[in-house]
C-alpha cells in the first residue's frame, strides 16, 4: 500500500476525533514492504530490523507487531527499557541491545533474554560473573570498533576478547560503518578489512556490519545478518540518487485560524518575517512540540518549511512556536484554506529527506522527533 493520502486521514480523523488538530498516519504496509525489500537485497543473509527511538518515532509496537508477522526474527534497540519493551512483544525473537551492559543492569538484561552488544572488556567481565552466578554461558554481541570510535572493541584486541568471551556465547560479531552513505568513501573498504580480521576470531559465530546504507554499497558488505533502521521506515539509504524505499509517515495538520495581512505586517515571534504584499496567512495547531523543527522557521534569505495547500505548496512564514505554524497560503485555492481544513505536512509530496533539508537537518531527527500529541492512524500490514 502506498503513502496514504491528505485526504484520507482527514477523513478518519473527521469520523472518530473530530477536534484533532495534527494526525499522523503510518503506512505498516509500506514498512513491511521495505523490510522484504532490502531481505531479497541481503544475498541470503538475514534481515533484522532495528527498532529504537519507539521505532524512529513511529511506535515501536505497532512496528514490531507488523515486522513479526512478516517474518523478521531479530530486532535491534539502543537501551535495557527499549529491550524490556521489544522482549514483550516478541518472546521468542533474538533482541540486541547496542548500549551494552551499563553498570548494574546485568540481572536485568539477563532476565529478559536480551543479548547485550558488549564492546569493552569492563563489560565482558560483568556478563561472565553474572554467567556464572546462573551456571550458564550468558548470550551477547561482541562489538568491534572499526573507525566510529564511540562503541566497541579495538580490531587490535580481537584474539584477547576471543578468548575471554570463552565464558560466555557470543552469538553475534558486529561493527558499524562510518561513511556508508558514501559509497566511494575509501573508509569503508577499511572497515570492511578490519573487521574481517577481527571476525577470523569469532569461527562459526554471525556477523553484522550493514546498516541501512551497507545494504547498498557496492562491496555489499551483508555477511551474515543486516540490521536496517531508517530504510525500513522510508528514509533514503542512498542520498543523491533515488530513494528506493517506500515512504511510511504521512503527516497532517489542521488550519485553526486564519488572519489577512497588508505588505509589511509582521507574523510570529520577533517579527522575523515580513509580508512582501498583501497576504492571507493560516496558523496550523502543529509545532516544535510535535517534532517540527524550529529551524525550519522563515527567515530573510533563508528557505522554510512548506506545507501543501490544496495541492499548492505553501511556505512558513515567521518562527516556528512550539504549537504552531503559520503558512502564507495567498496563492492557495481559497476552498483548501479555510478554518478546519487540512495542510499536508509530510506524505506524498514532501517527504521526509525534504523536510530535514529545509530544516537544515537530517531525516533520522524528523522522525524520531514526532511528537506524542499527534492521533496516530495505523495502516496496512
Amino acid at each position: 500500500m502506498g503513502i496514504v493520502r491528505t485526504a484520507e486521514c482527514i477523513e478518519a480523523a473527521d469520523r472518530s476525533e473530530p477536534i484533532e488538530t495534527g494526525v499522523l498516519t503510518v503506512d505498516l504496509g509500506a514498512l513491511v514492504s521495505n523490510w522484504r525489500k532490502l531481505a531479497a537485497l541481503s544475498q541470503g543473509a538475514d534481515c533484522g530490523a532495528v527498532v529504537k527511538a519507539d521505532g524512529y518515532g513511529l511506535g515501536q509496537a505497532a512496528v514490531m507487531r507488523a515486522l513479526l508477522k512478516a517474518g523478521c526474527e531479530t530486532f535491534f534497540v539502543a537501551s535495557l527499557l527499549e529491550g524490556e519493551t521489544a522482549r514483550a512483544l516478541a518472546p521468542g525473537a533474538d533482541i540486541y541491545v547496542f548500549d551494552g551492559i551499563v553498570p548494574g543492569c546485568a540481572p536485568r538484561l539477563a532476565a529478559a533474554g536480551l543479548r547485550p552488544c558488549i564492546g569493552s572488556f569492563a563489560e565482558l567481565e560483568d556478563w561472565s560473573a553474572l554467567g556464572v552466578t546462573l551456571a550458564r554461558r550468558l548470550e551477547a554481541a561482541i562489538h568491534f570498533d572499526t573507525g566510529m570510535n564511540r562503541l566497541g572493541f579495538s580490531p587490535a584486541d580481537a584474539a584477547a576478547v576471543a578468548e575471554r568471551a570463552r565464558t560466555i556465547a557470543p552469538k553475534l560479531v558486529m561493527s558499524h560503518f562510518l561513511s556508508a552513505q558514501l559509497p566511494d568513501s575509501p573508509v569503508n573498504a577499511r572497515q570492511i578489512a578490519d573487521f574481517l580480521a577481527a571476525r577470523a576470531h569469532f569461527p562459526g559465530v554471525a556477523a553484522s556490519l550493514a546498516a541501512s546504507s551497507g545494504v547498498f554499497l557496492p562491496q555489499r558488505p551483508h555477511f551474515d545478518l543486516i540490521r536496517p533502521g531508517y530504510a525500513l521506515y522510508g528514509g533514503n539509504p542512498t542520498p543523491g540518487a533515488a530513494n528506493p524505499m517506500a515512504p511510511v509517515a504521512s503527516l497532517a495538520a489542521r488550519i485553526i485560524s486564519l488572519h489577512d495581512l497588508s505588505t509589511g505586517e509582521t507574523v510570529g515571534y520577533d517579527g522575523v518575517w515580513a509580508a512582501p504584499r498583501p497576504s492571507r496567512v493560516a496558523t496550523i495547531g502543529a509545532g516544535y512540540a510535535d517534532g517540527l523543527p524550529v529551524s525550519a522557521t522563515a527567515a530573510p534569505g533563508k528557505a522554510a518549511g512548506e506545507a501543501v495547500v490544496g495541492g499548492v505548496r505553501c511556505p512558513f512564514v515567521g518562527r516556528v512556536s512550539m504549537d504552531y505554524i503559520v503558512l502564507d497560503v495567498t496563492d492557495a485555492p481559497e476552498a483548501a484554506s479555510r478554518r478546519g481544513e487540512w495542510v499536508e505536512l509530510l506524505g506524498a509530496t514532501i517527504g521526509v529527506e525534504e523536510l530535514a533539508g529545509r530544516a537544515r537537518t537530517i531525516g533520522y531527527e524528523v522522525l524520531t522527533r514526532l511528537g506524542r500529541r499527534y492521533a496516530r492512524r495505523y495502516v496496512g500490514g
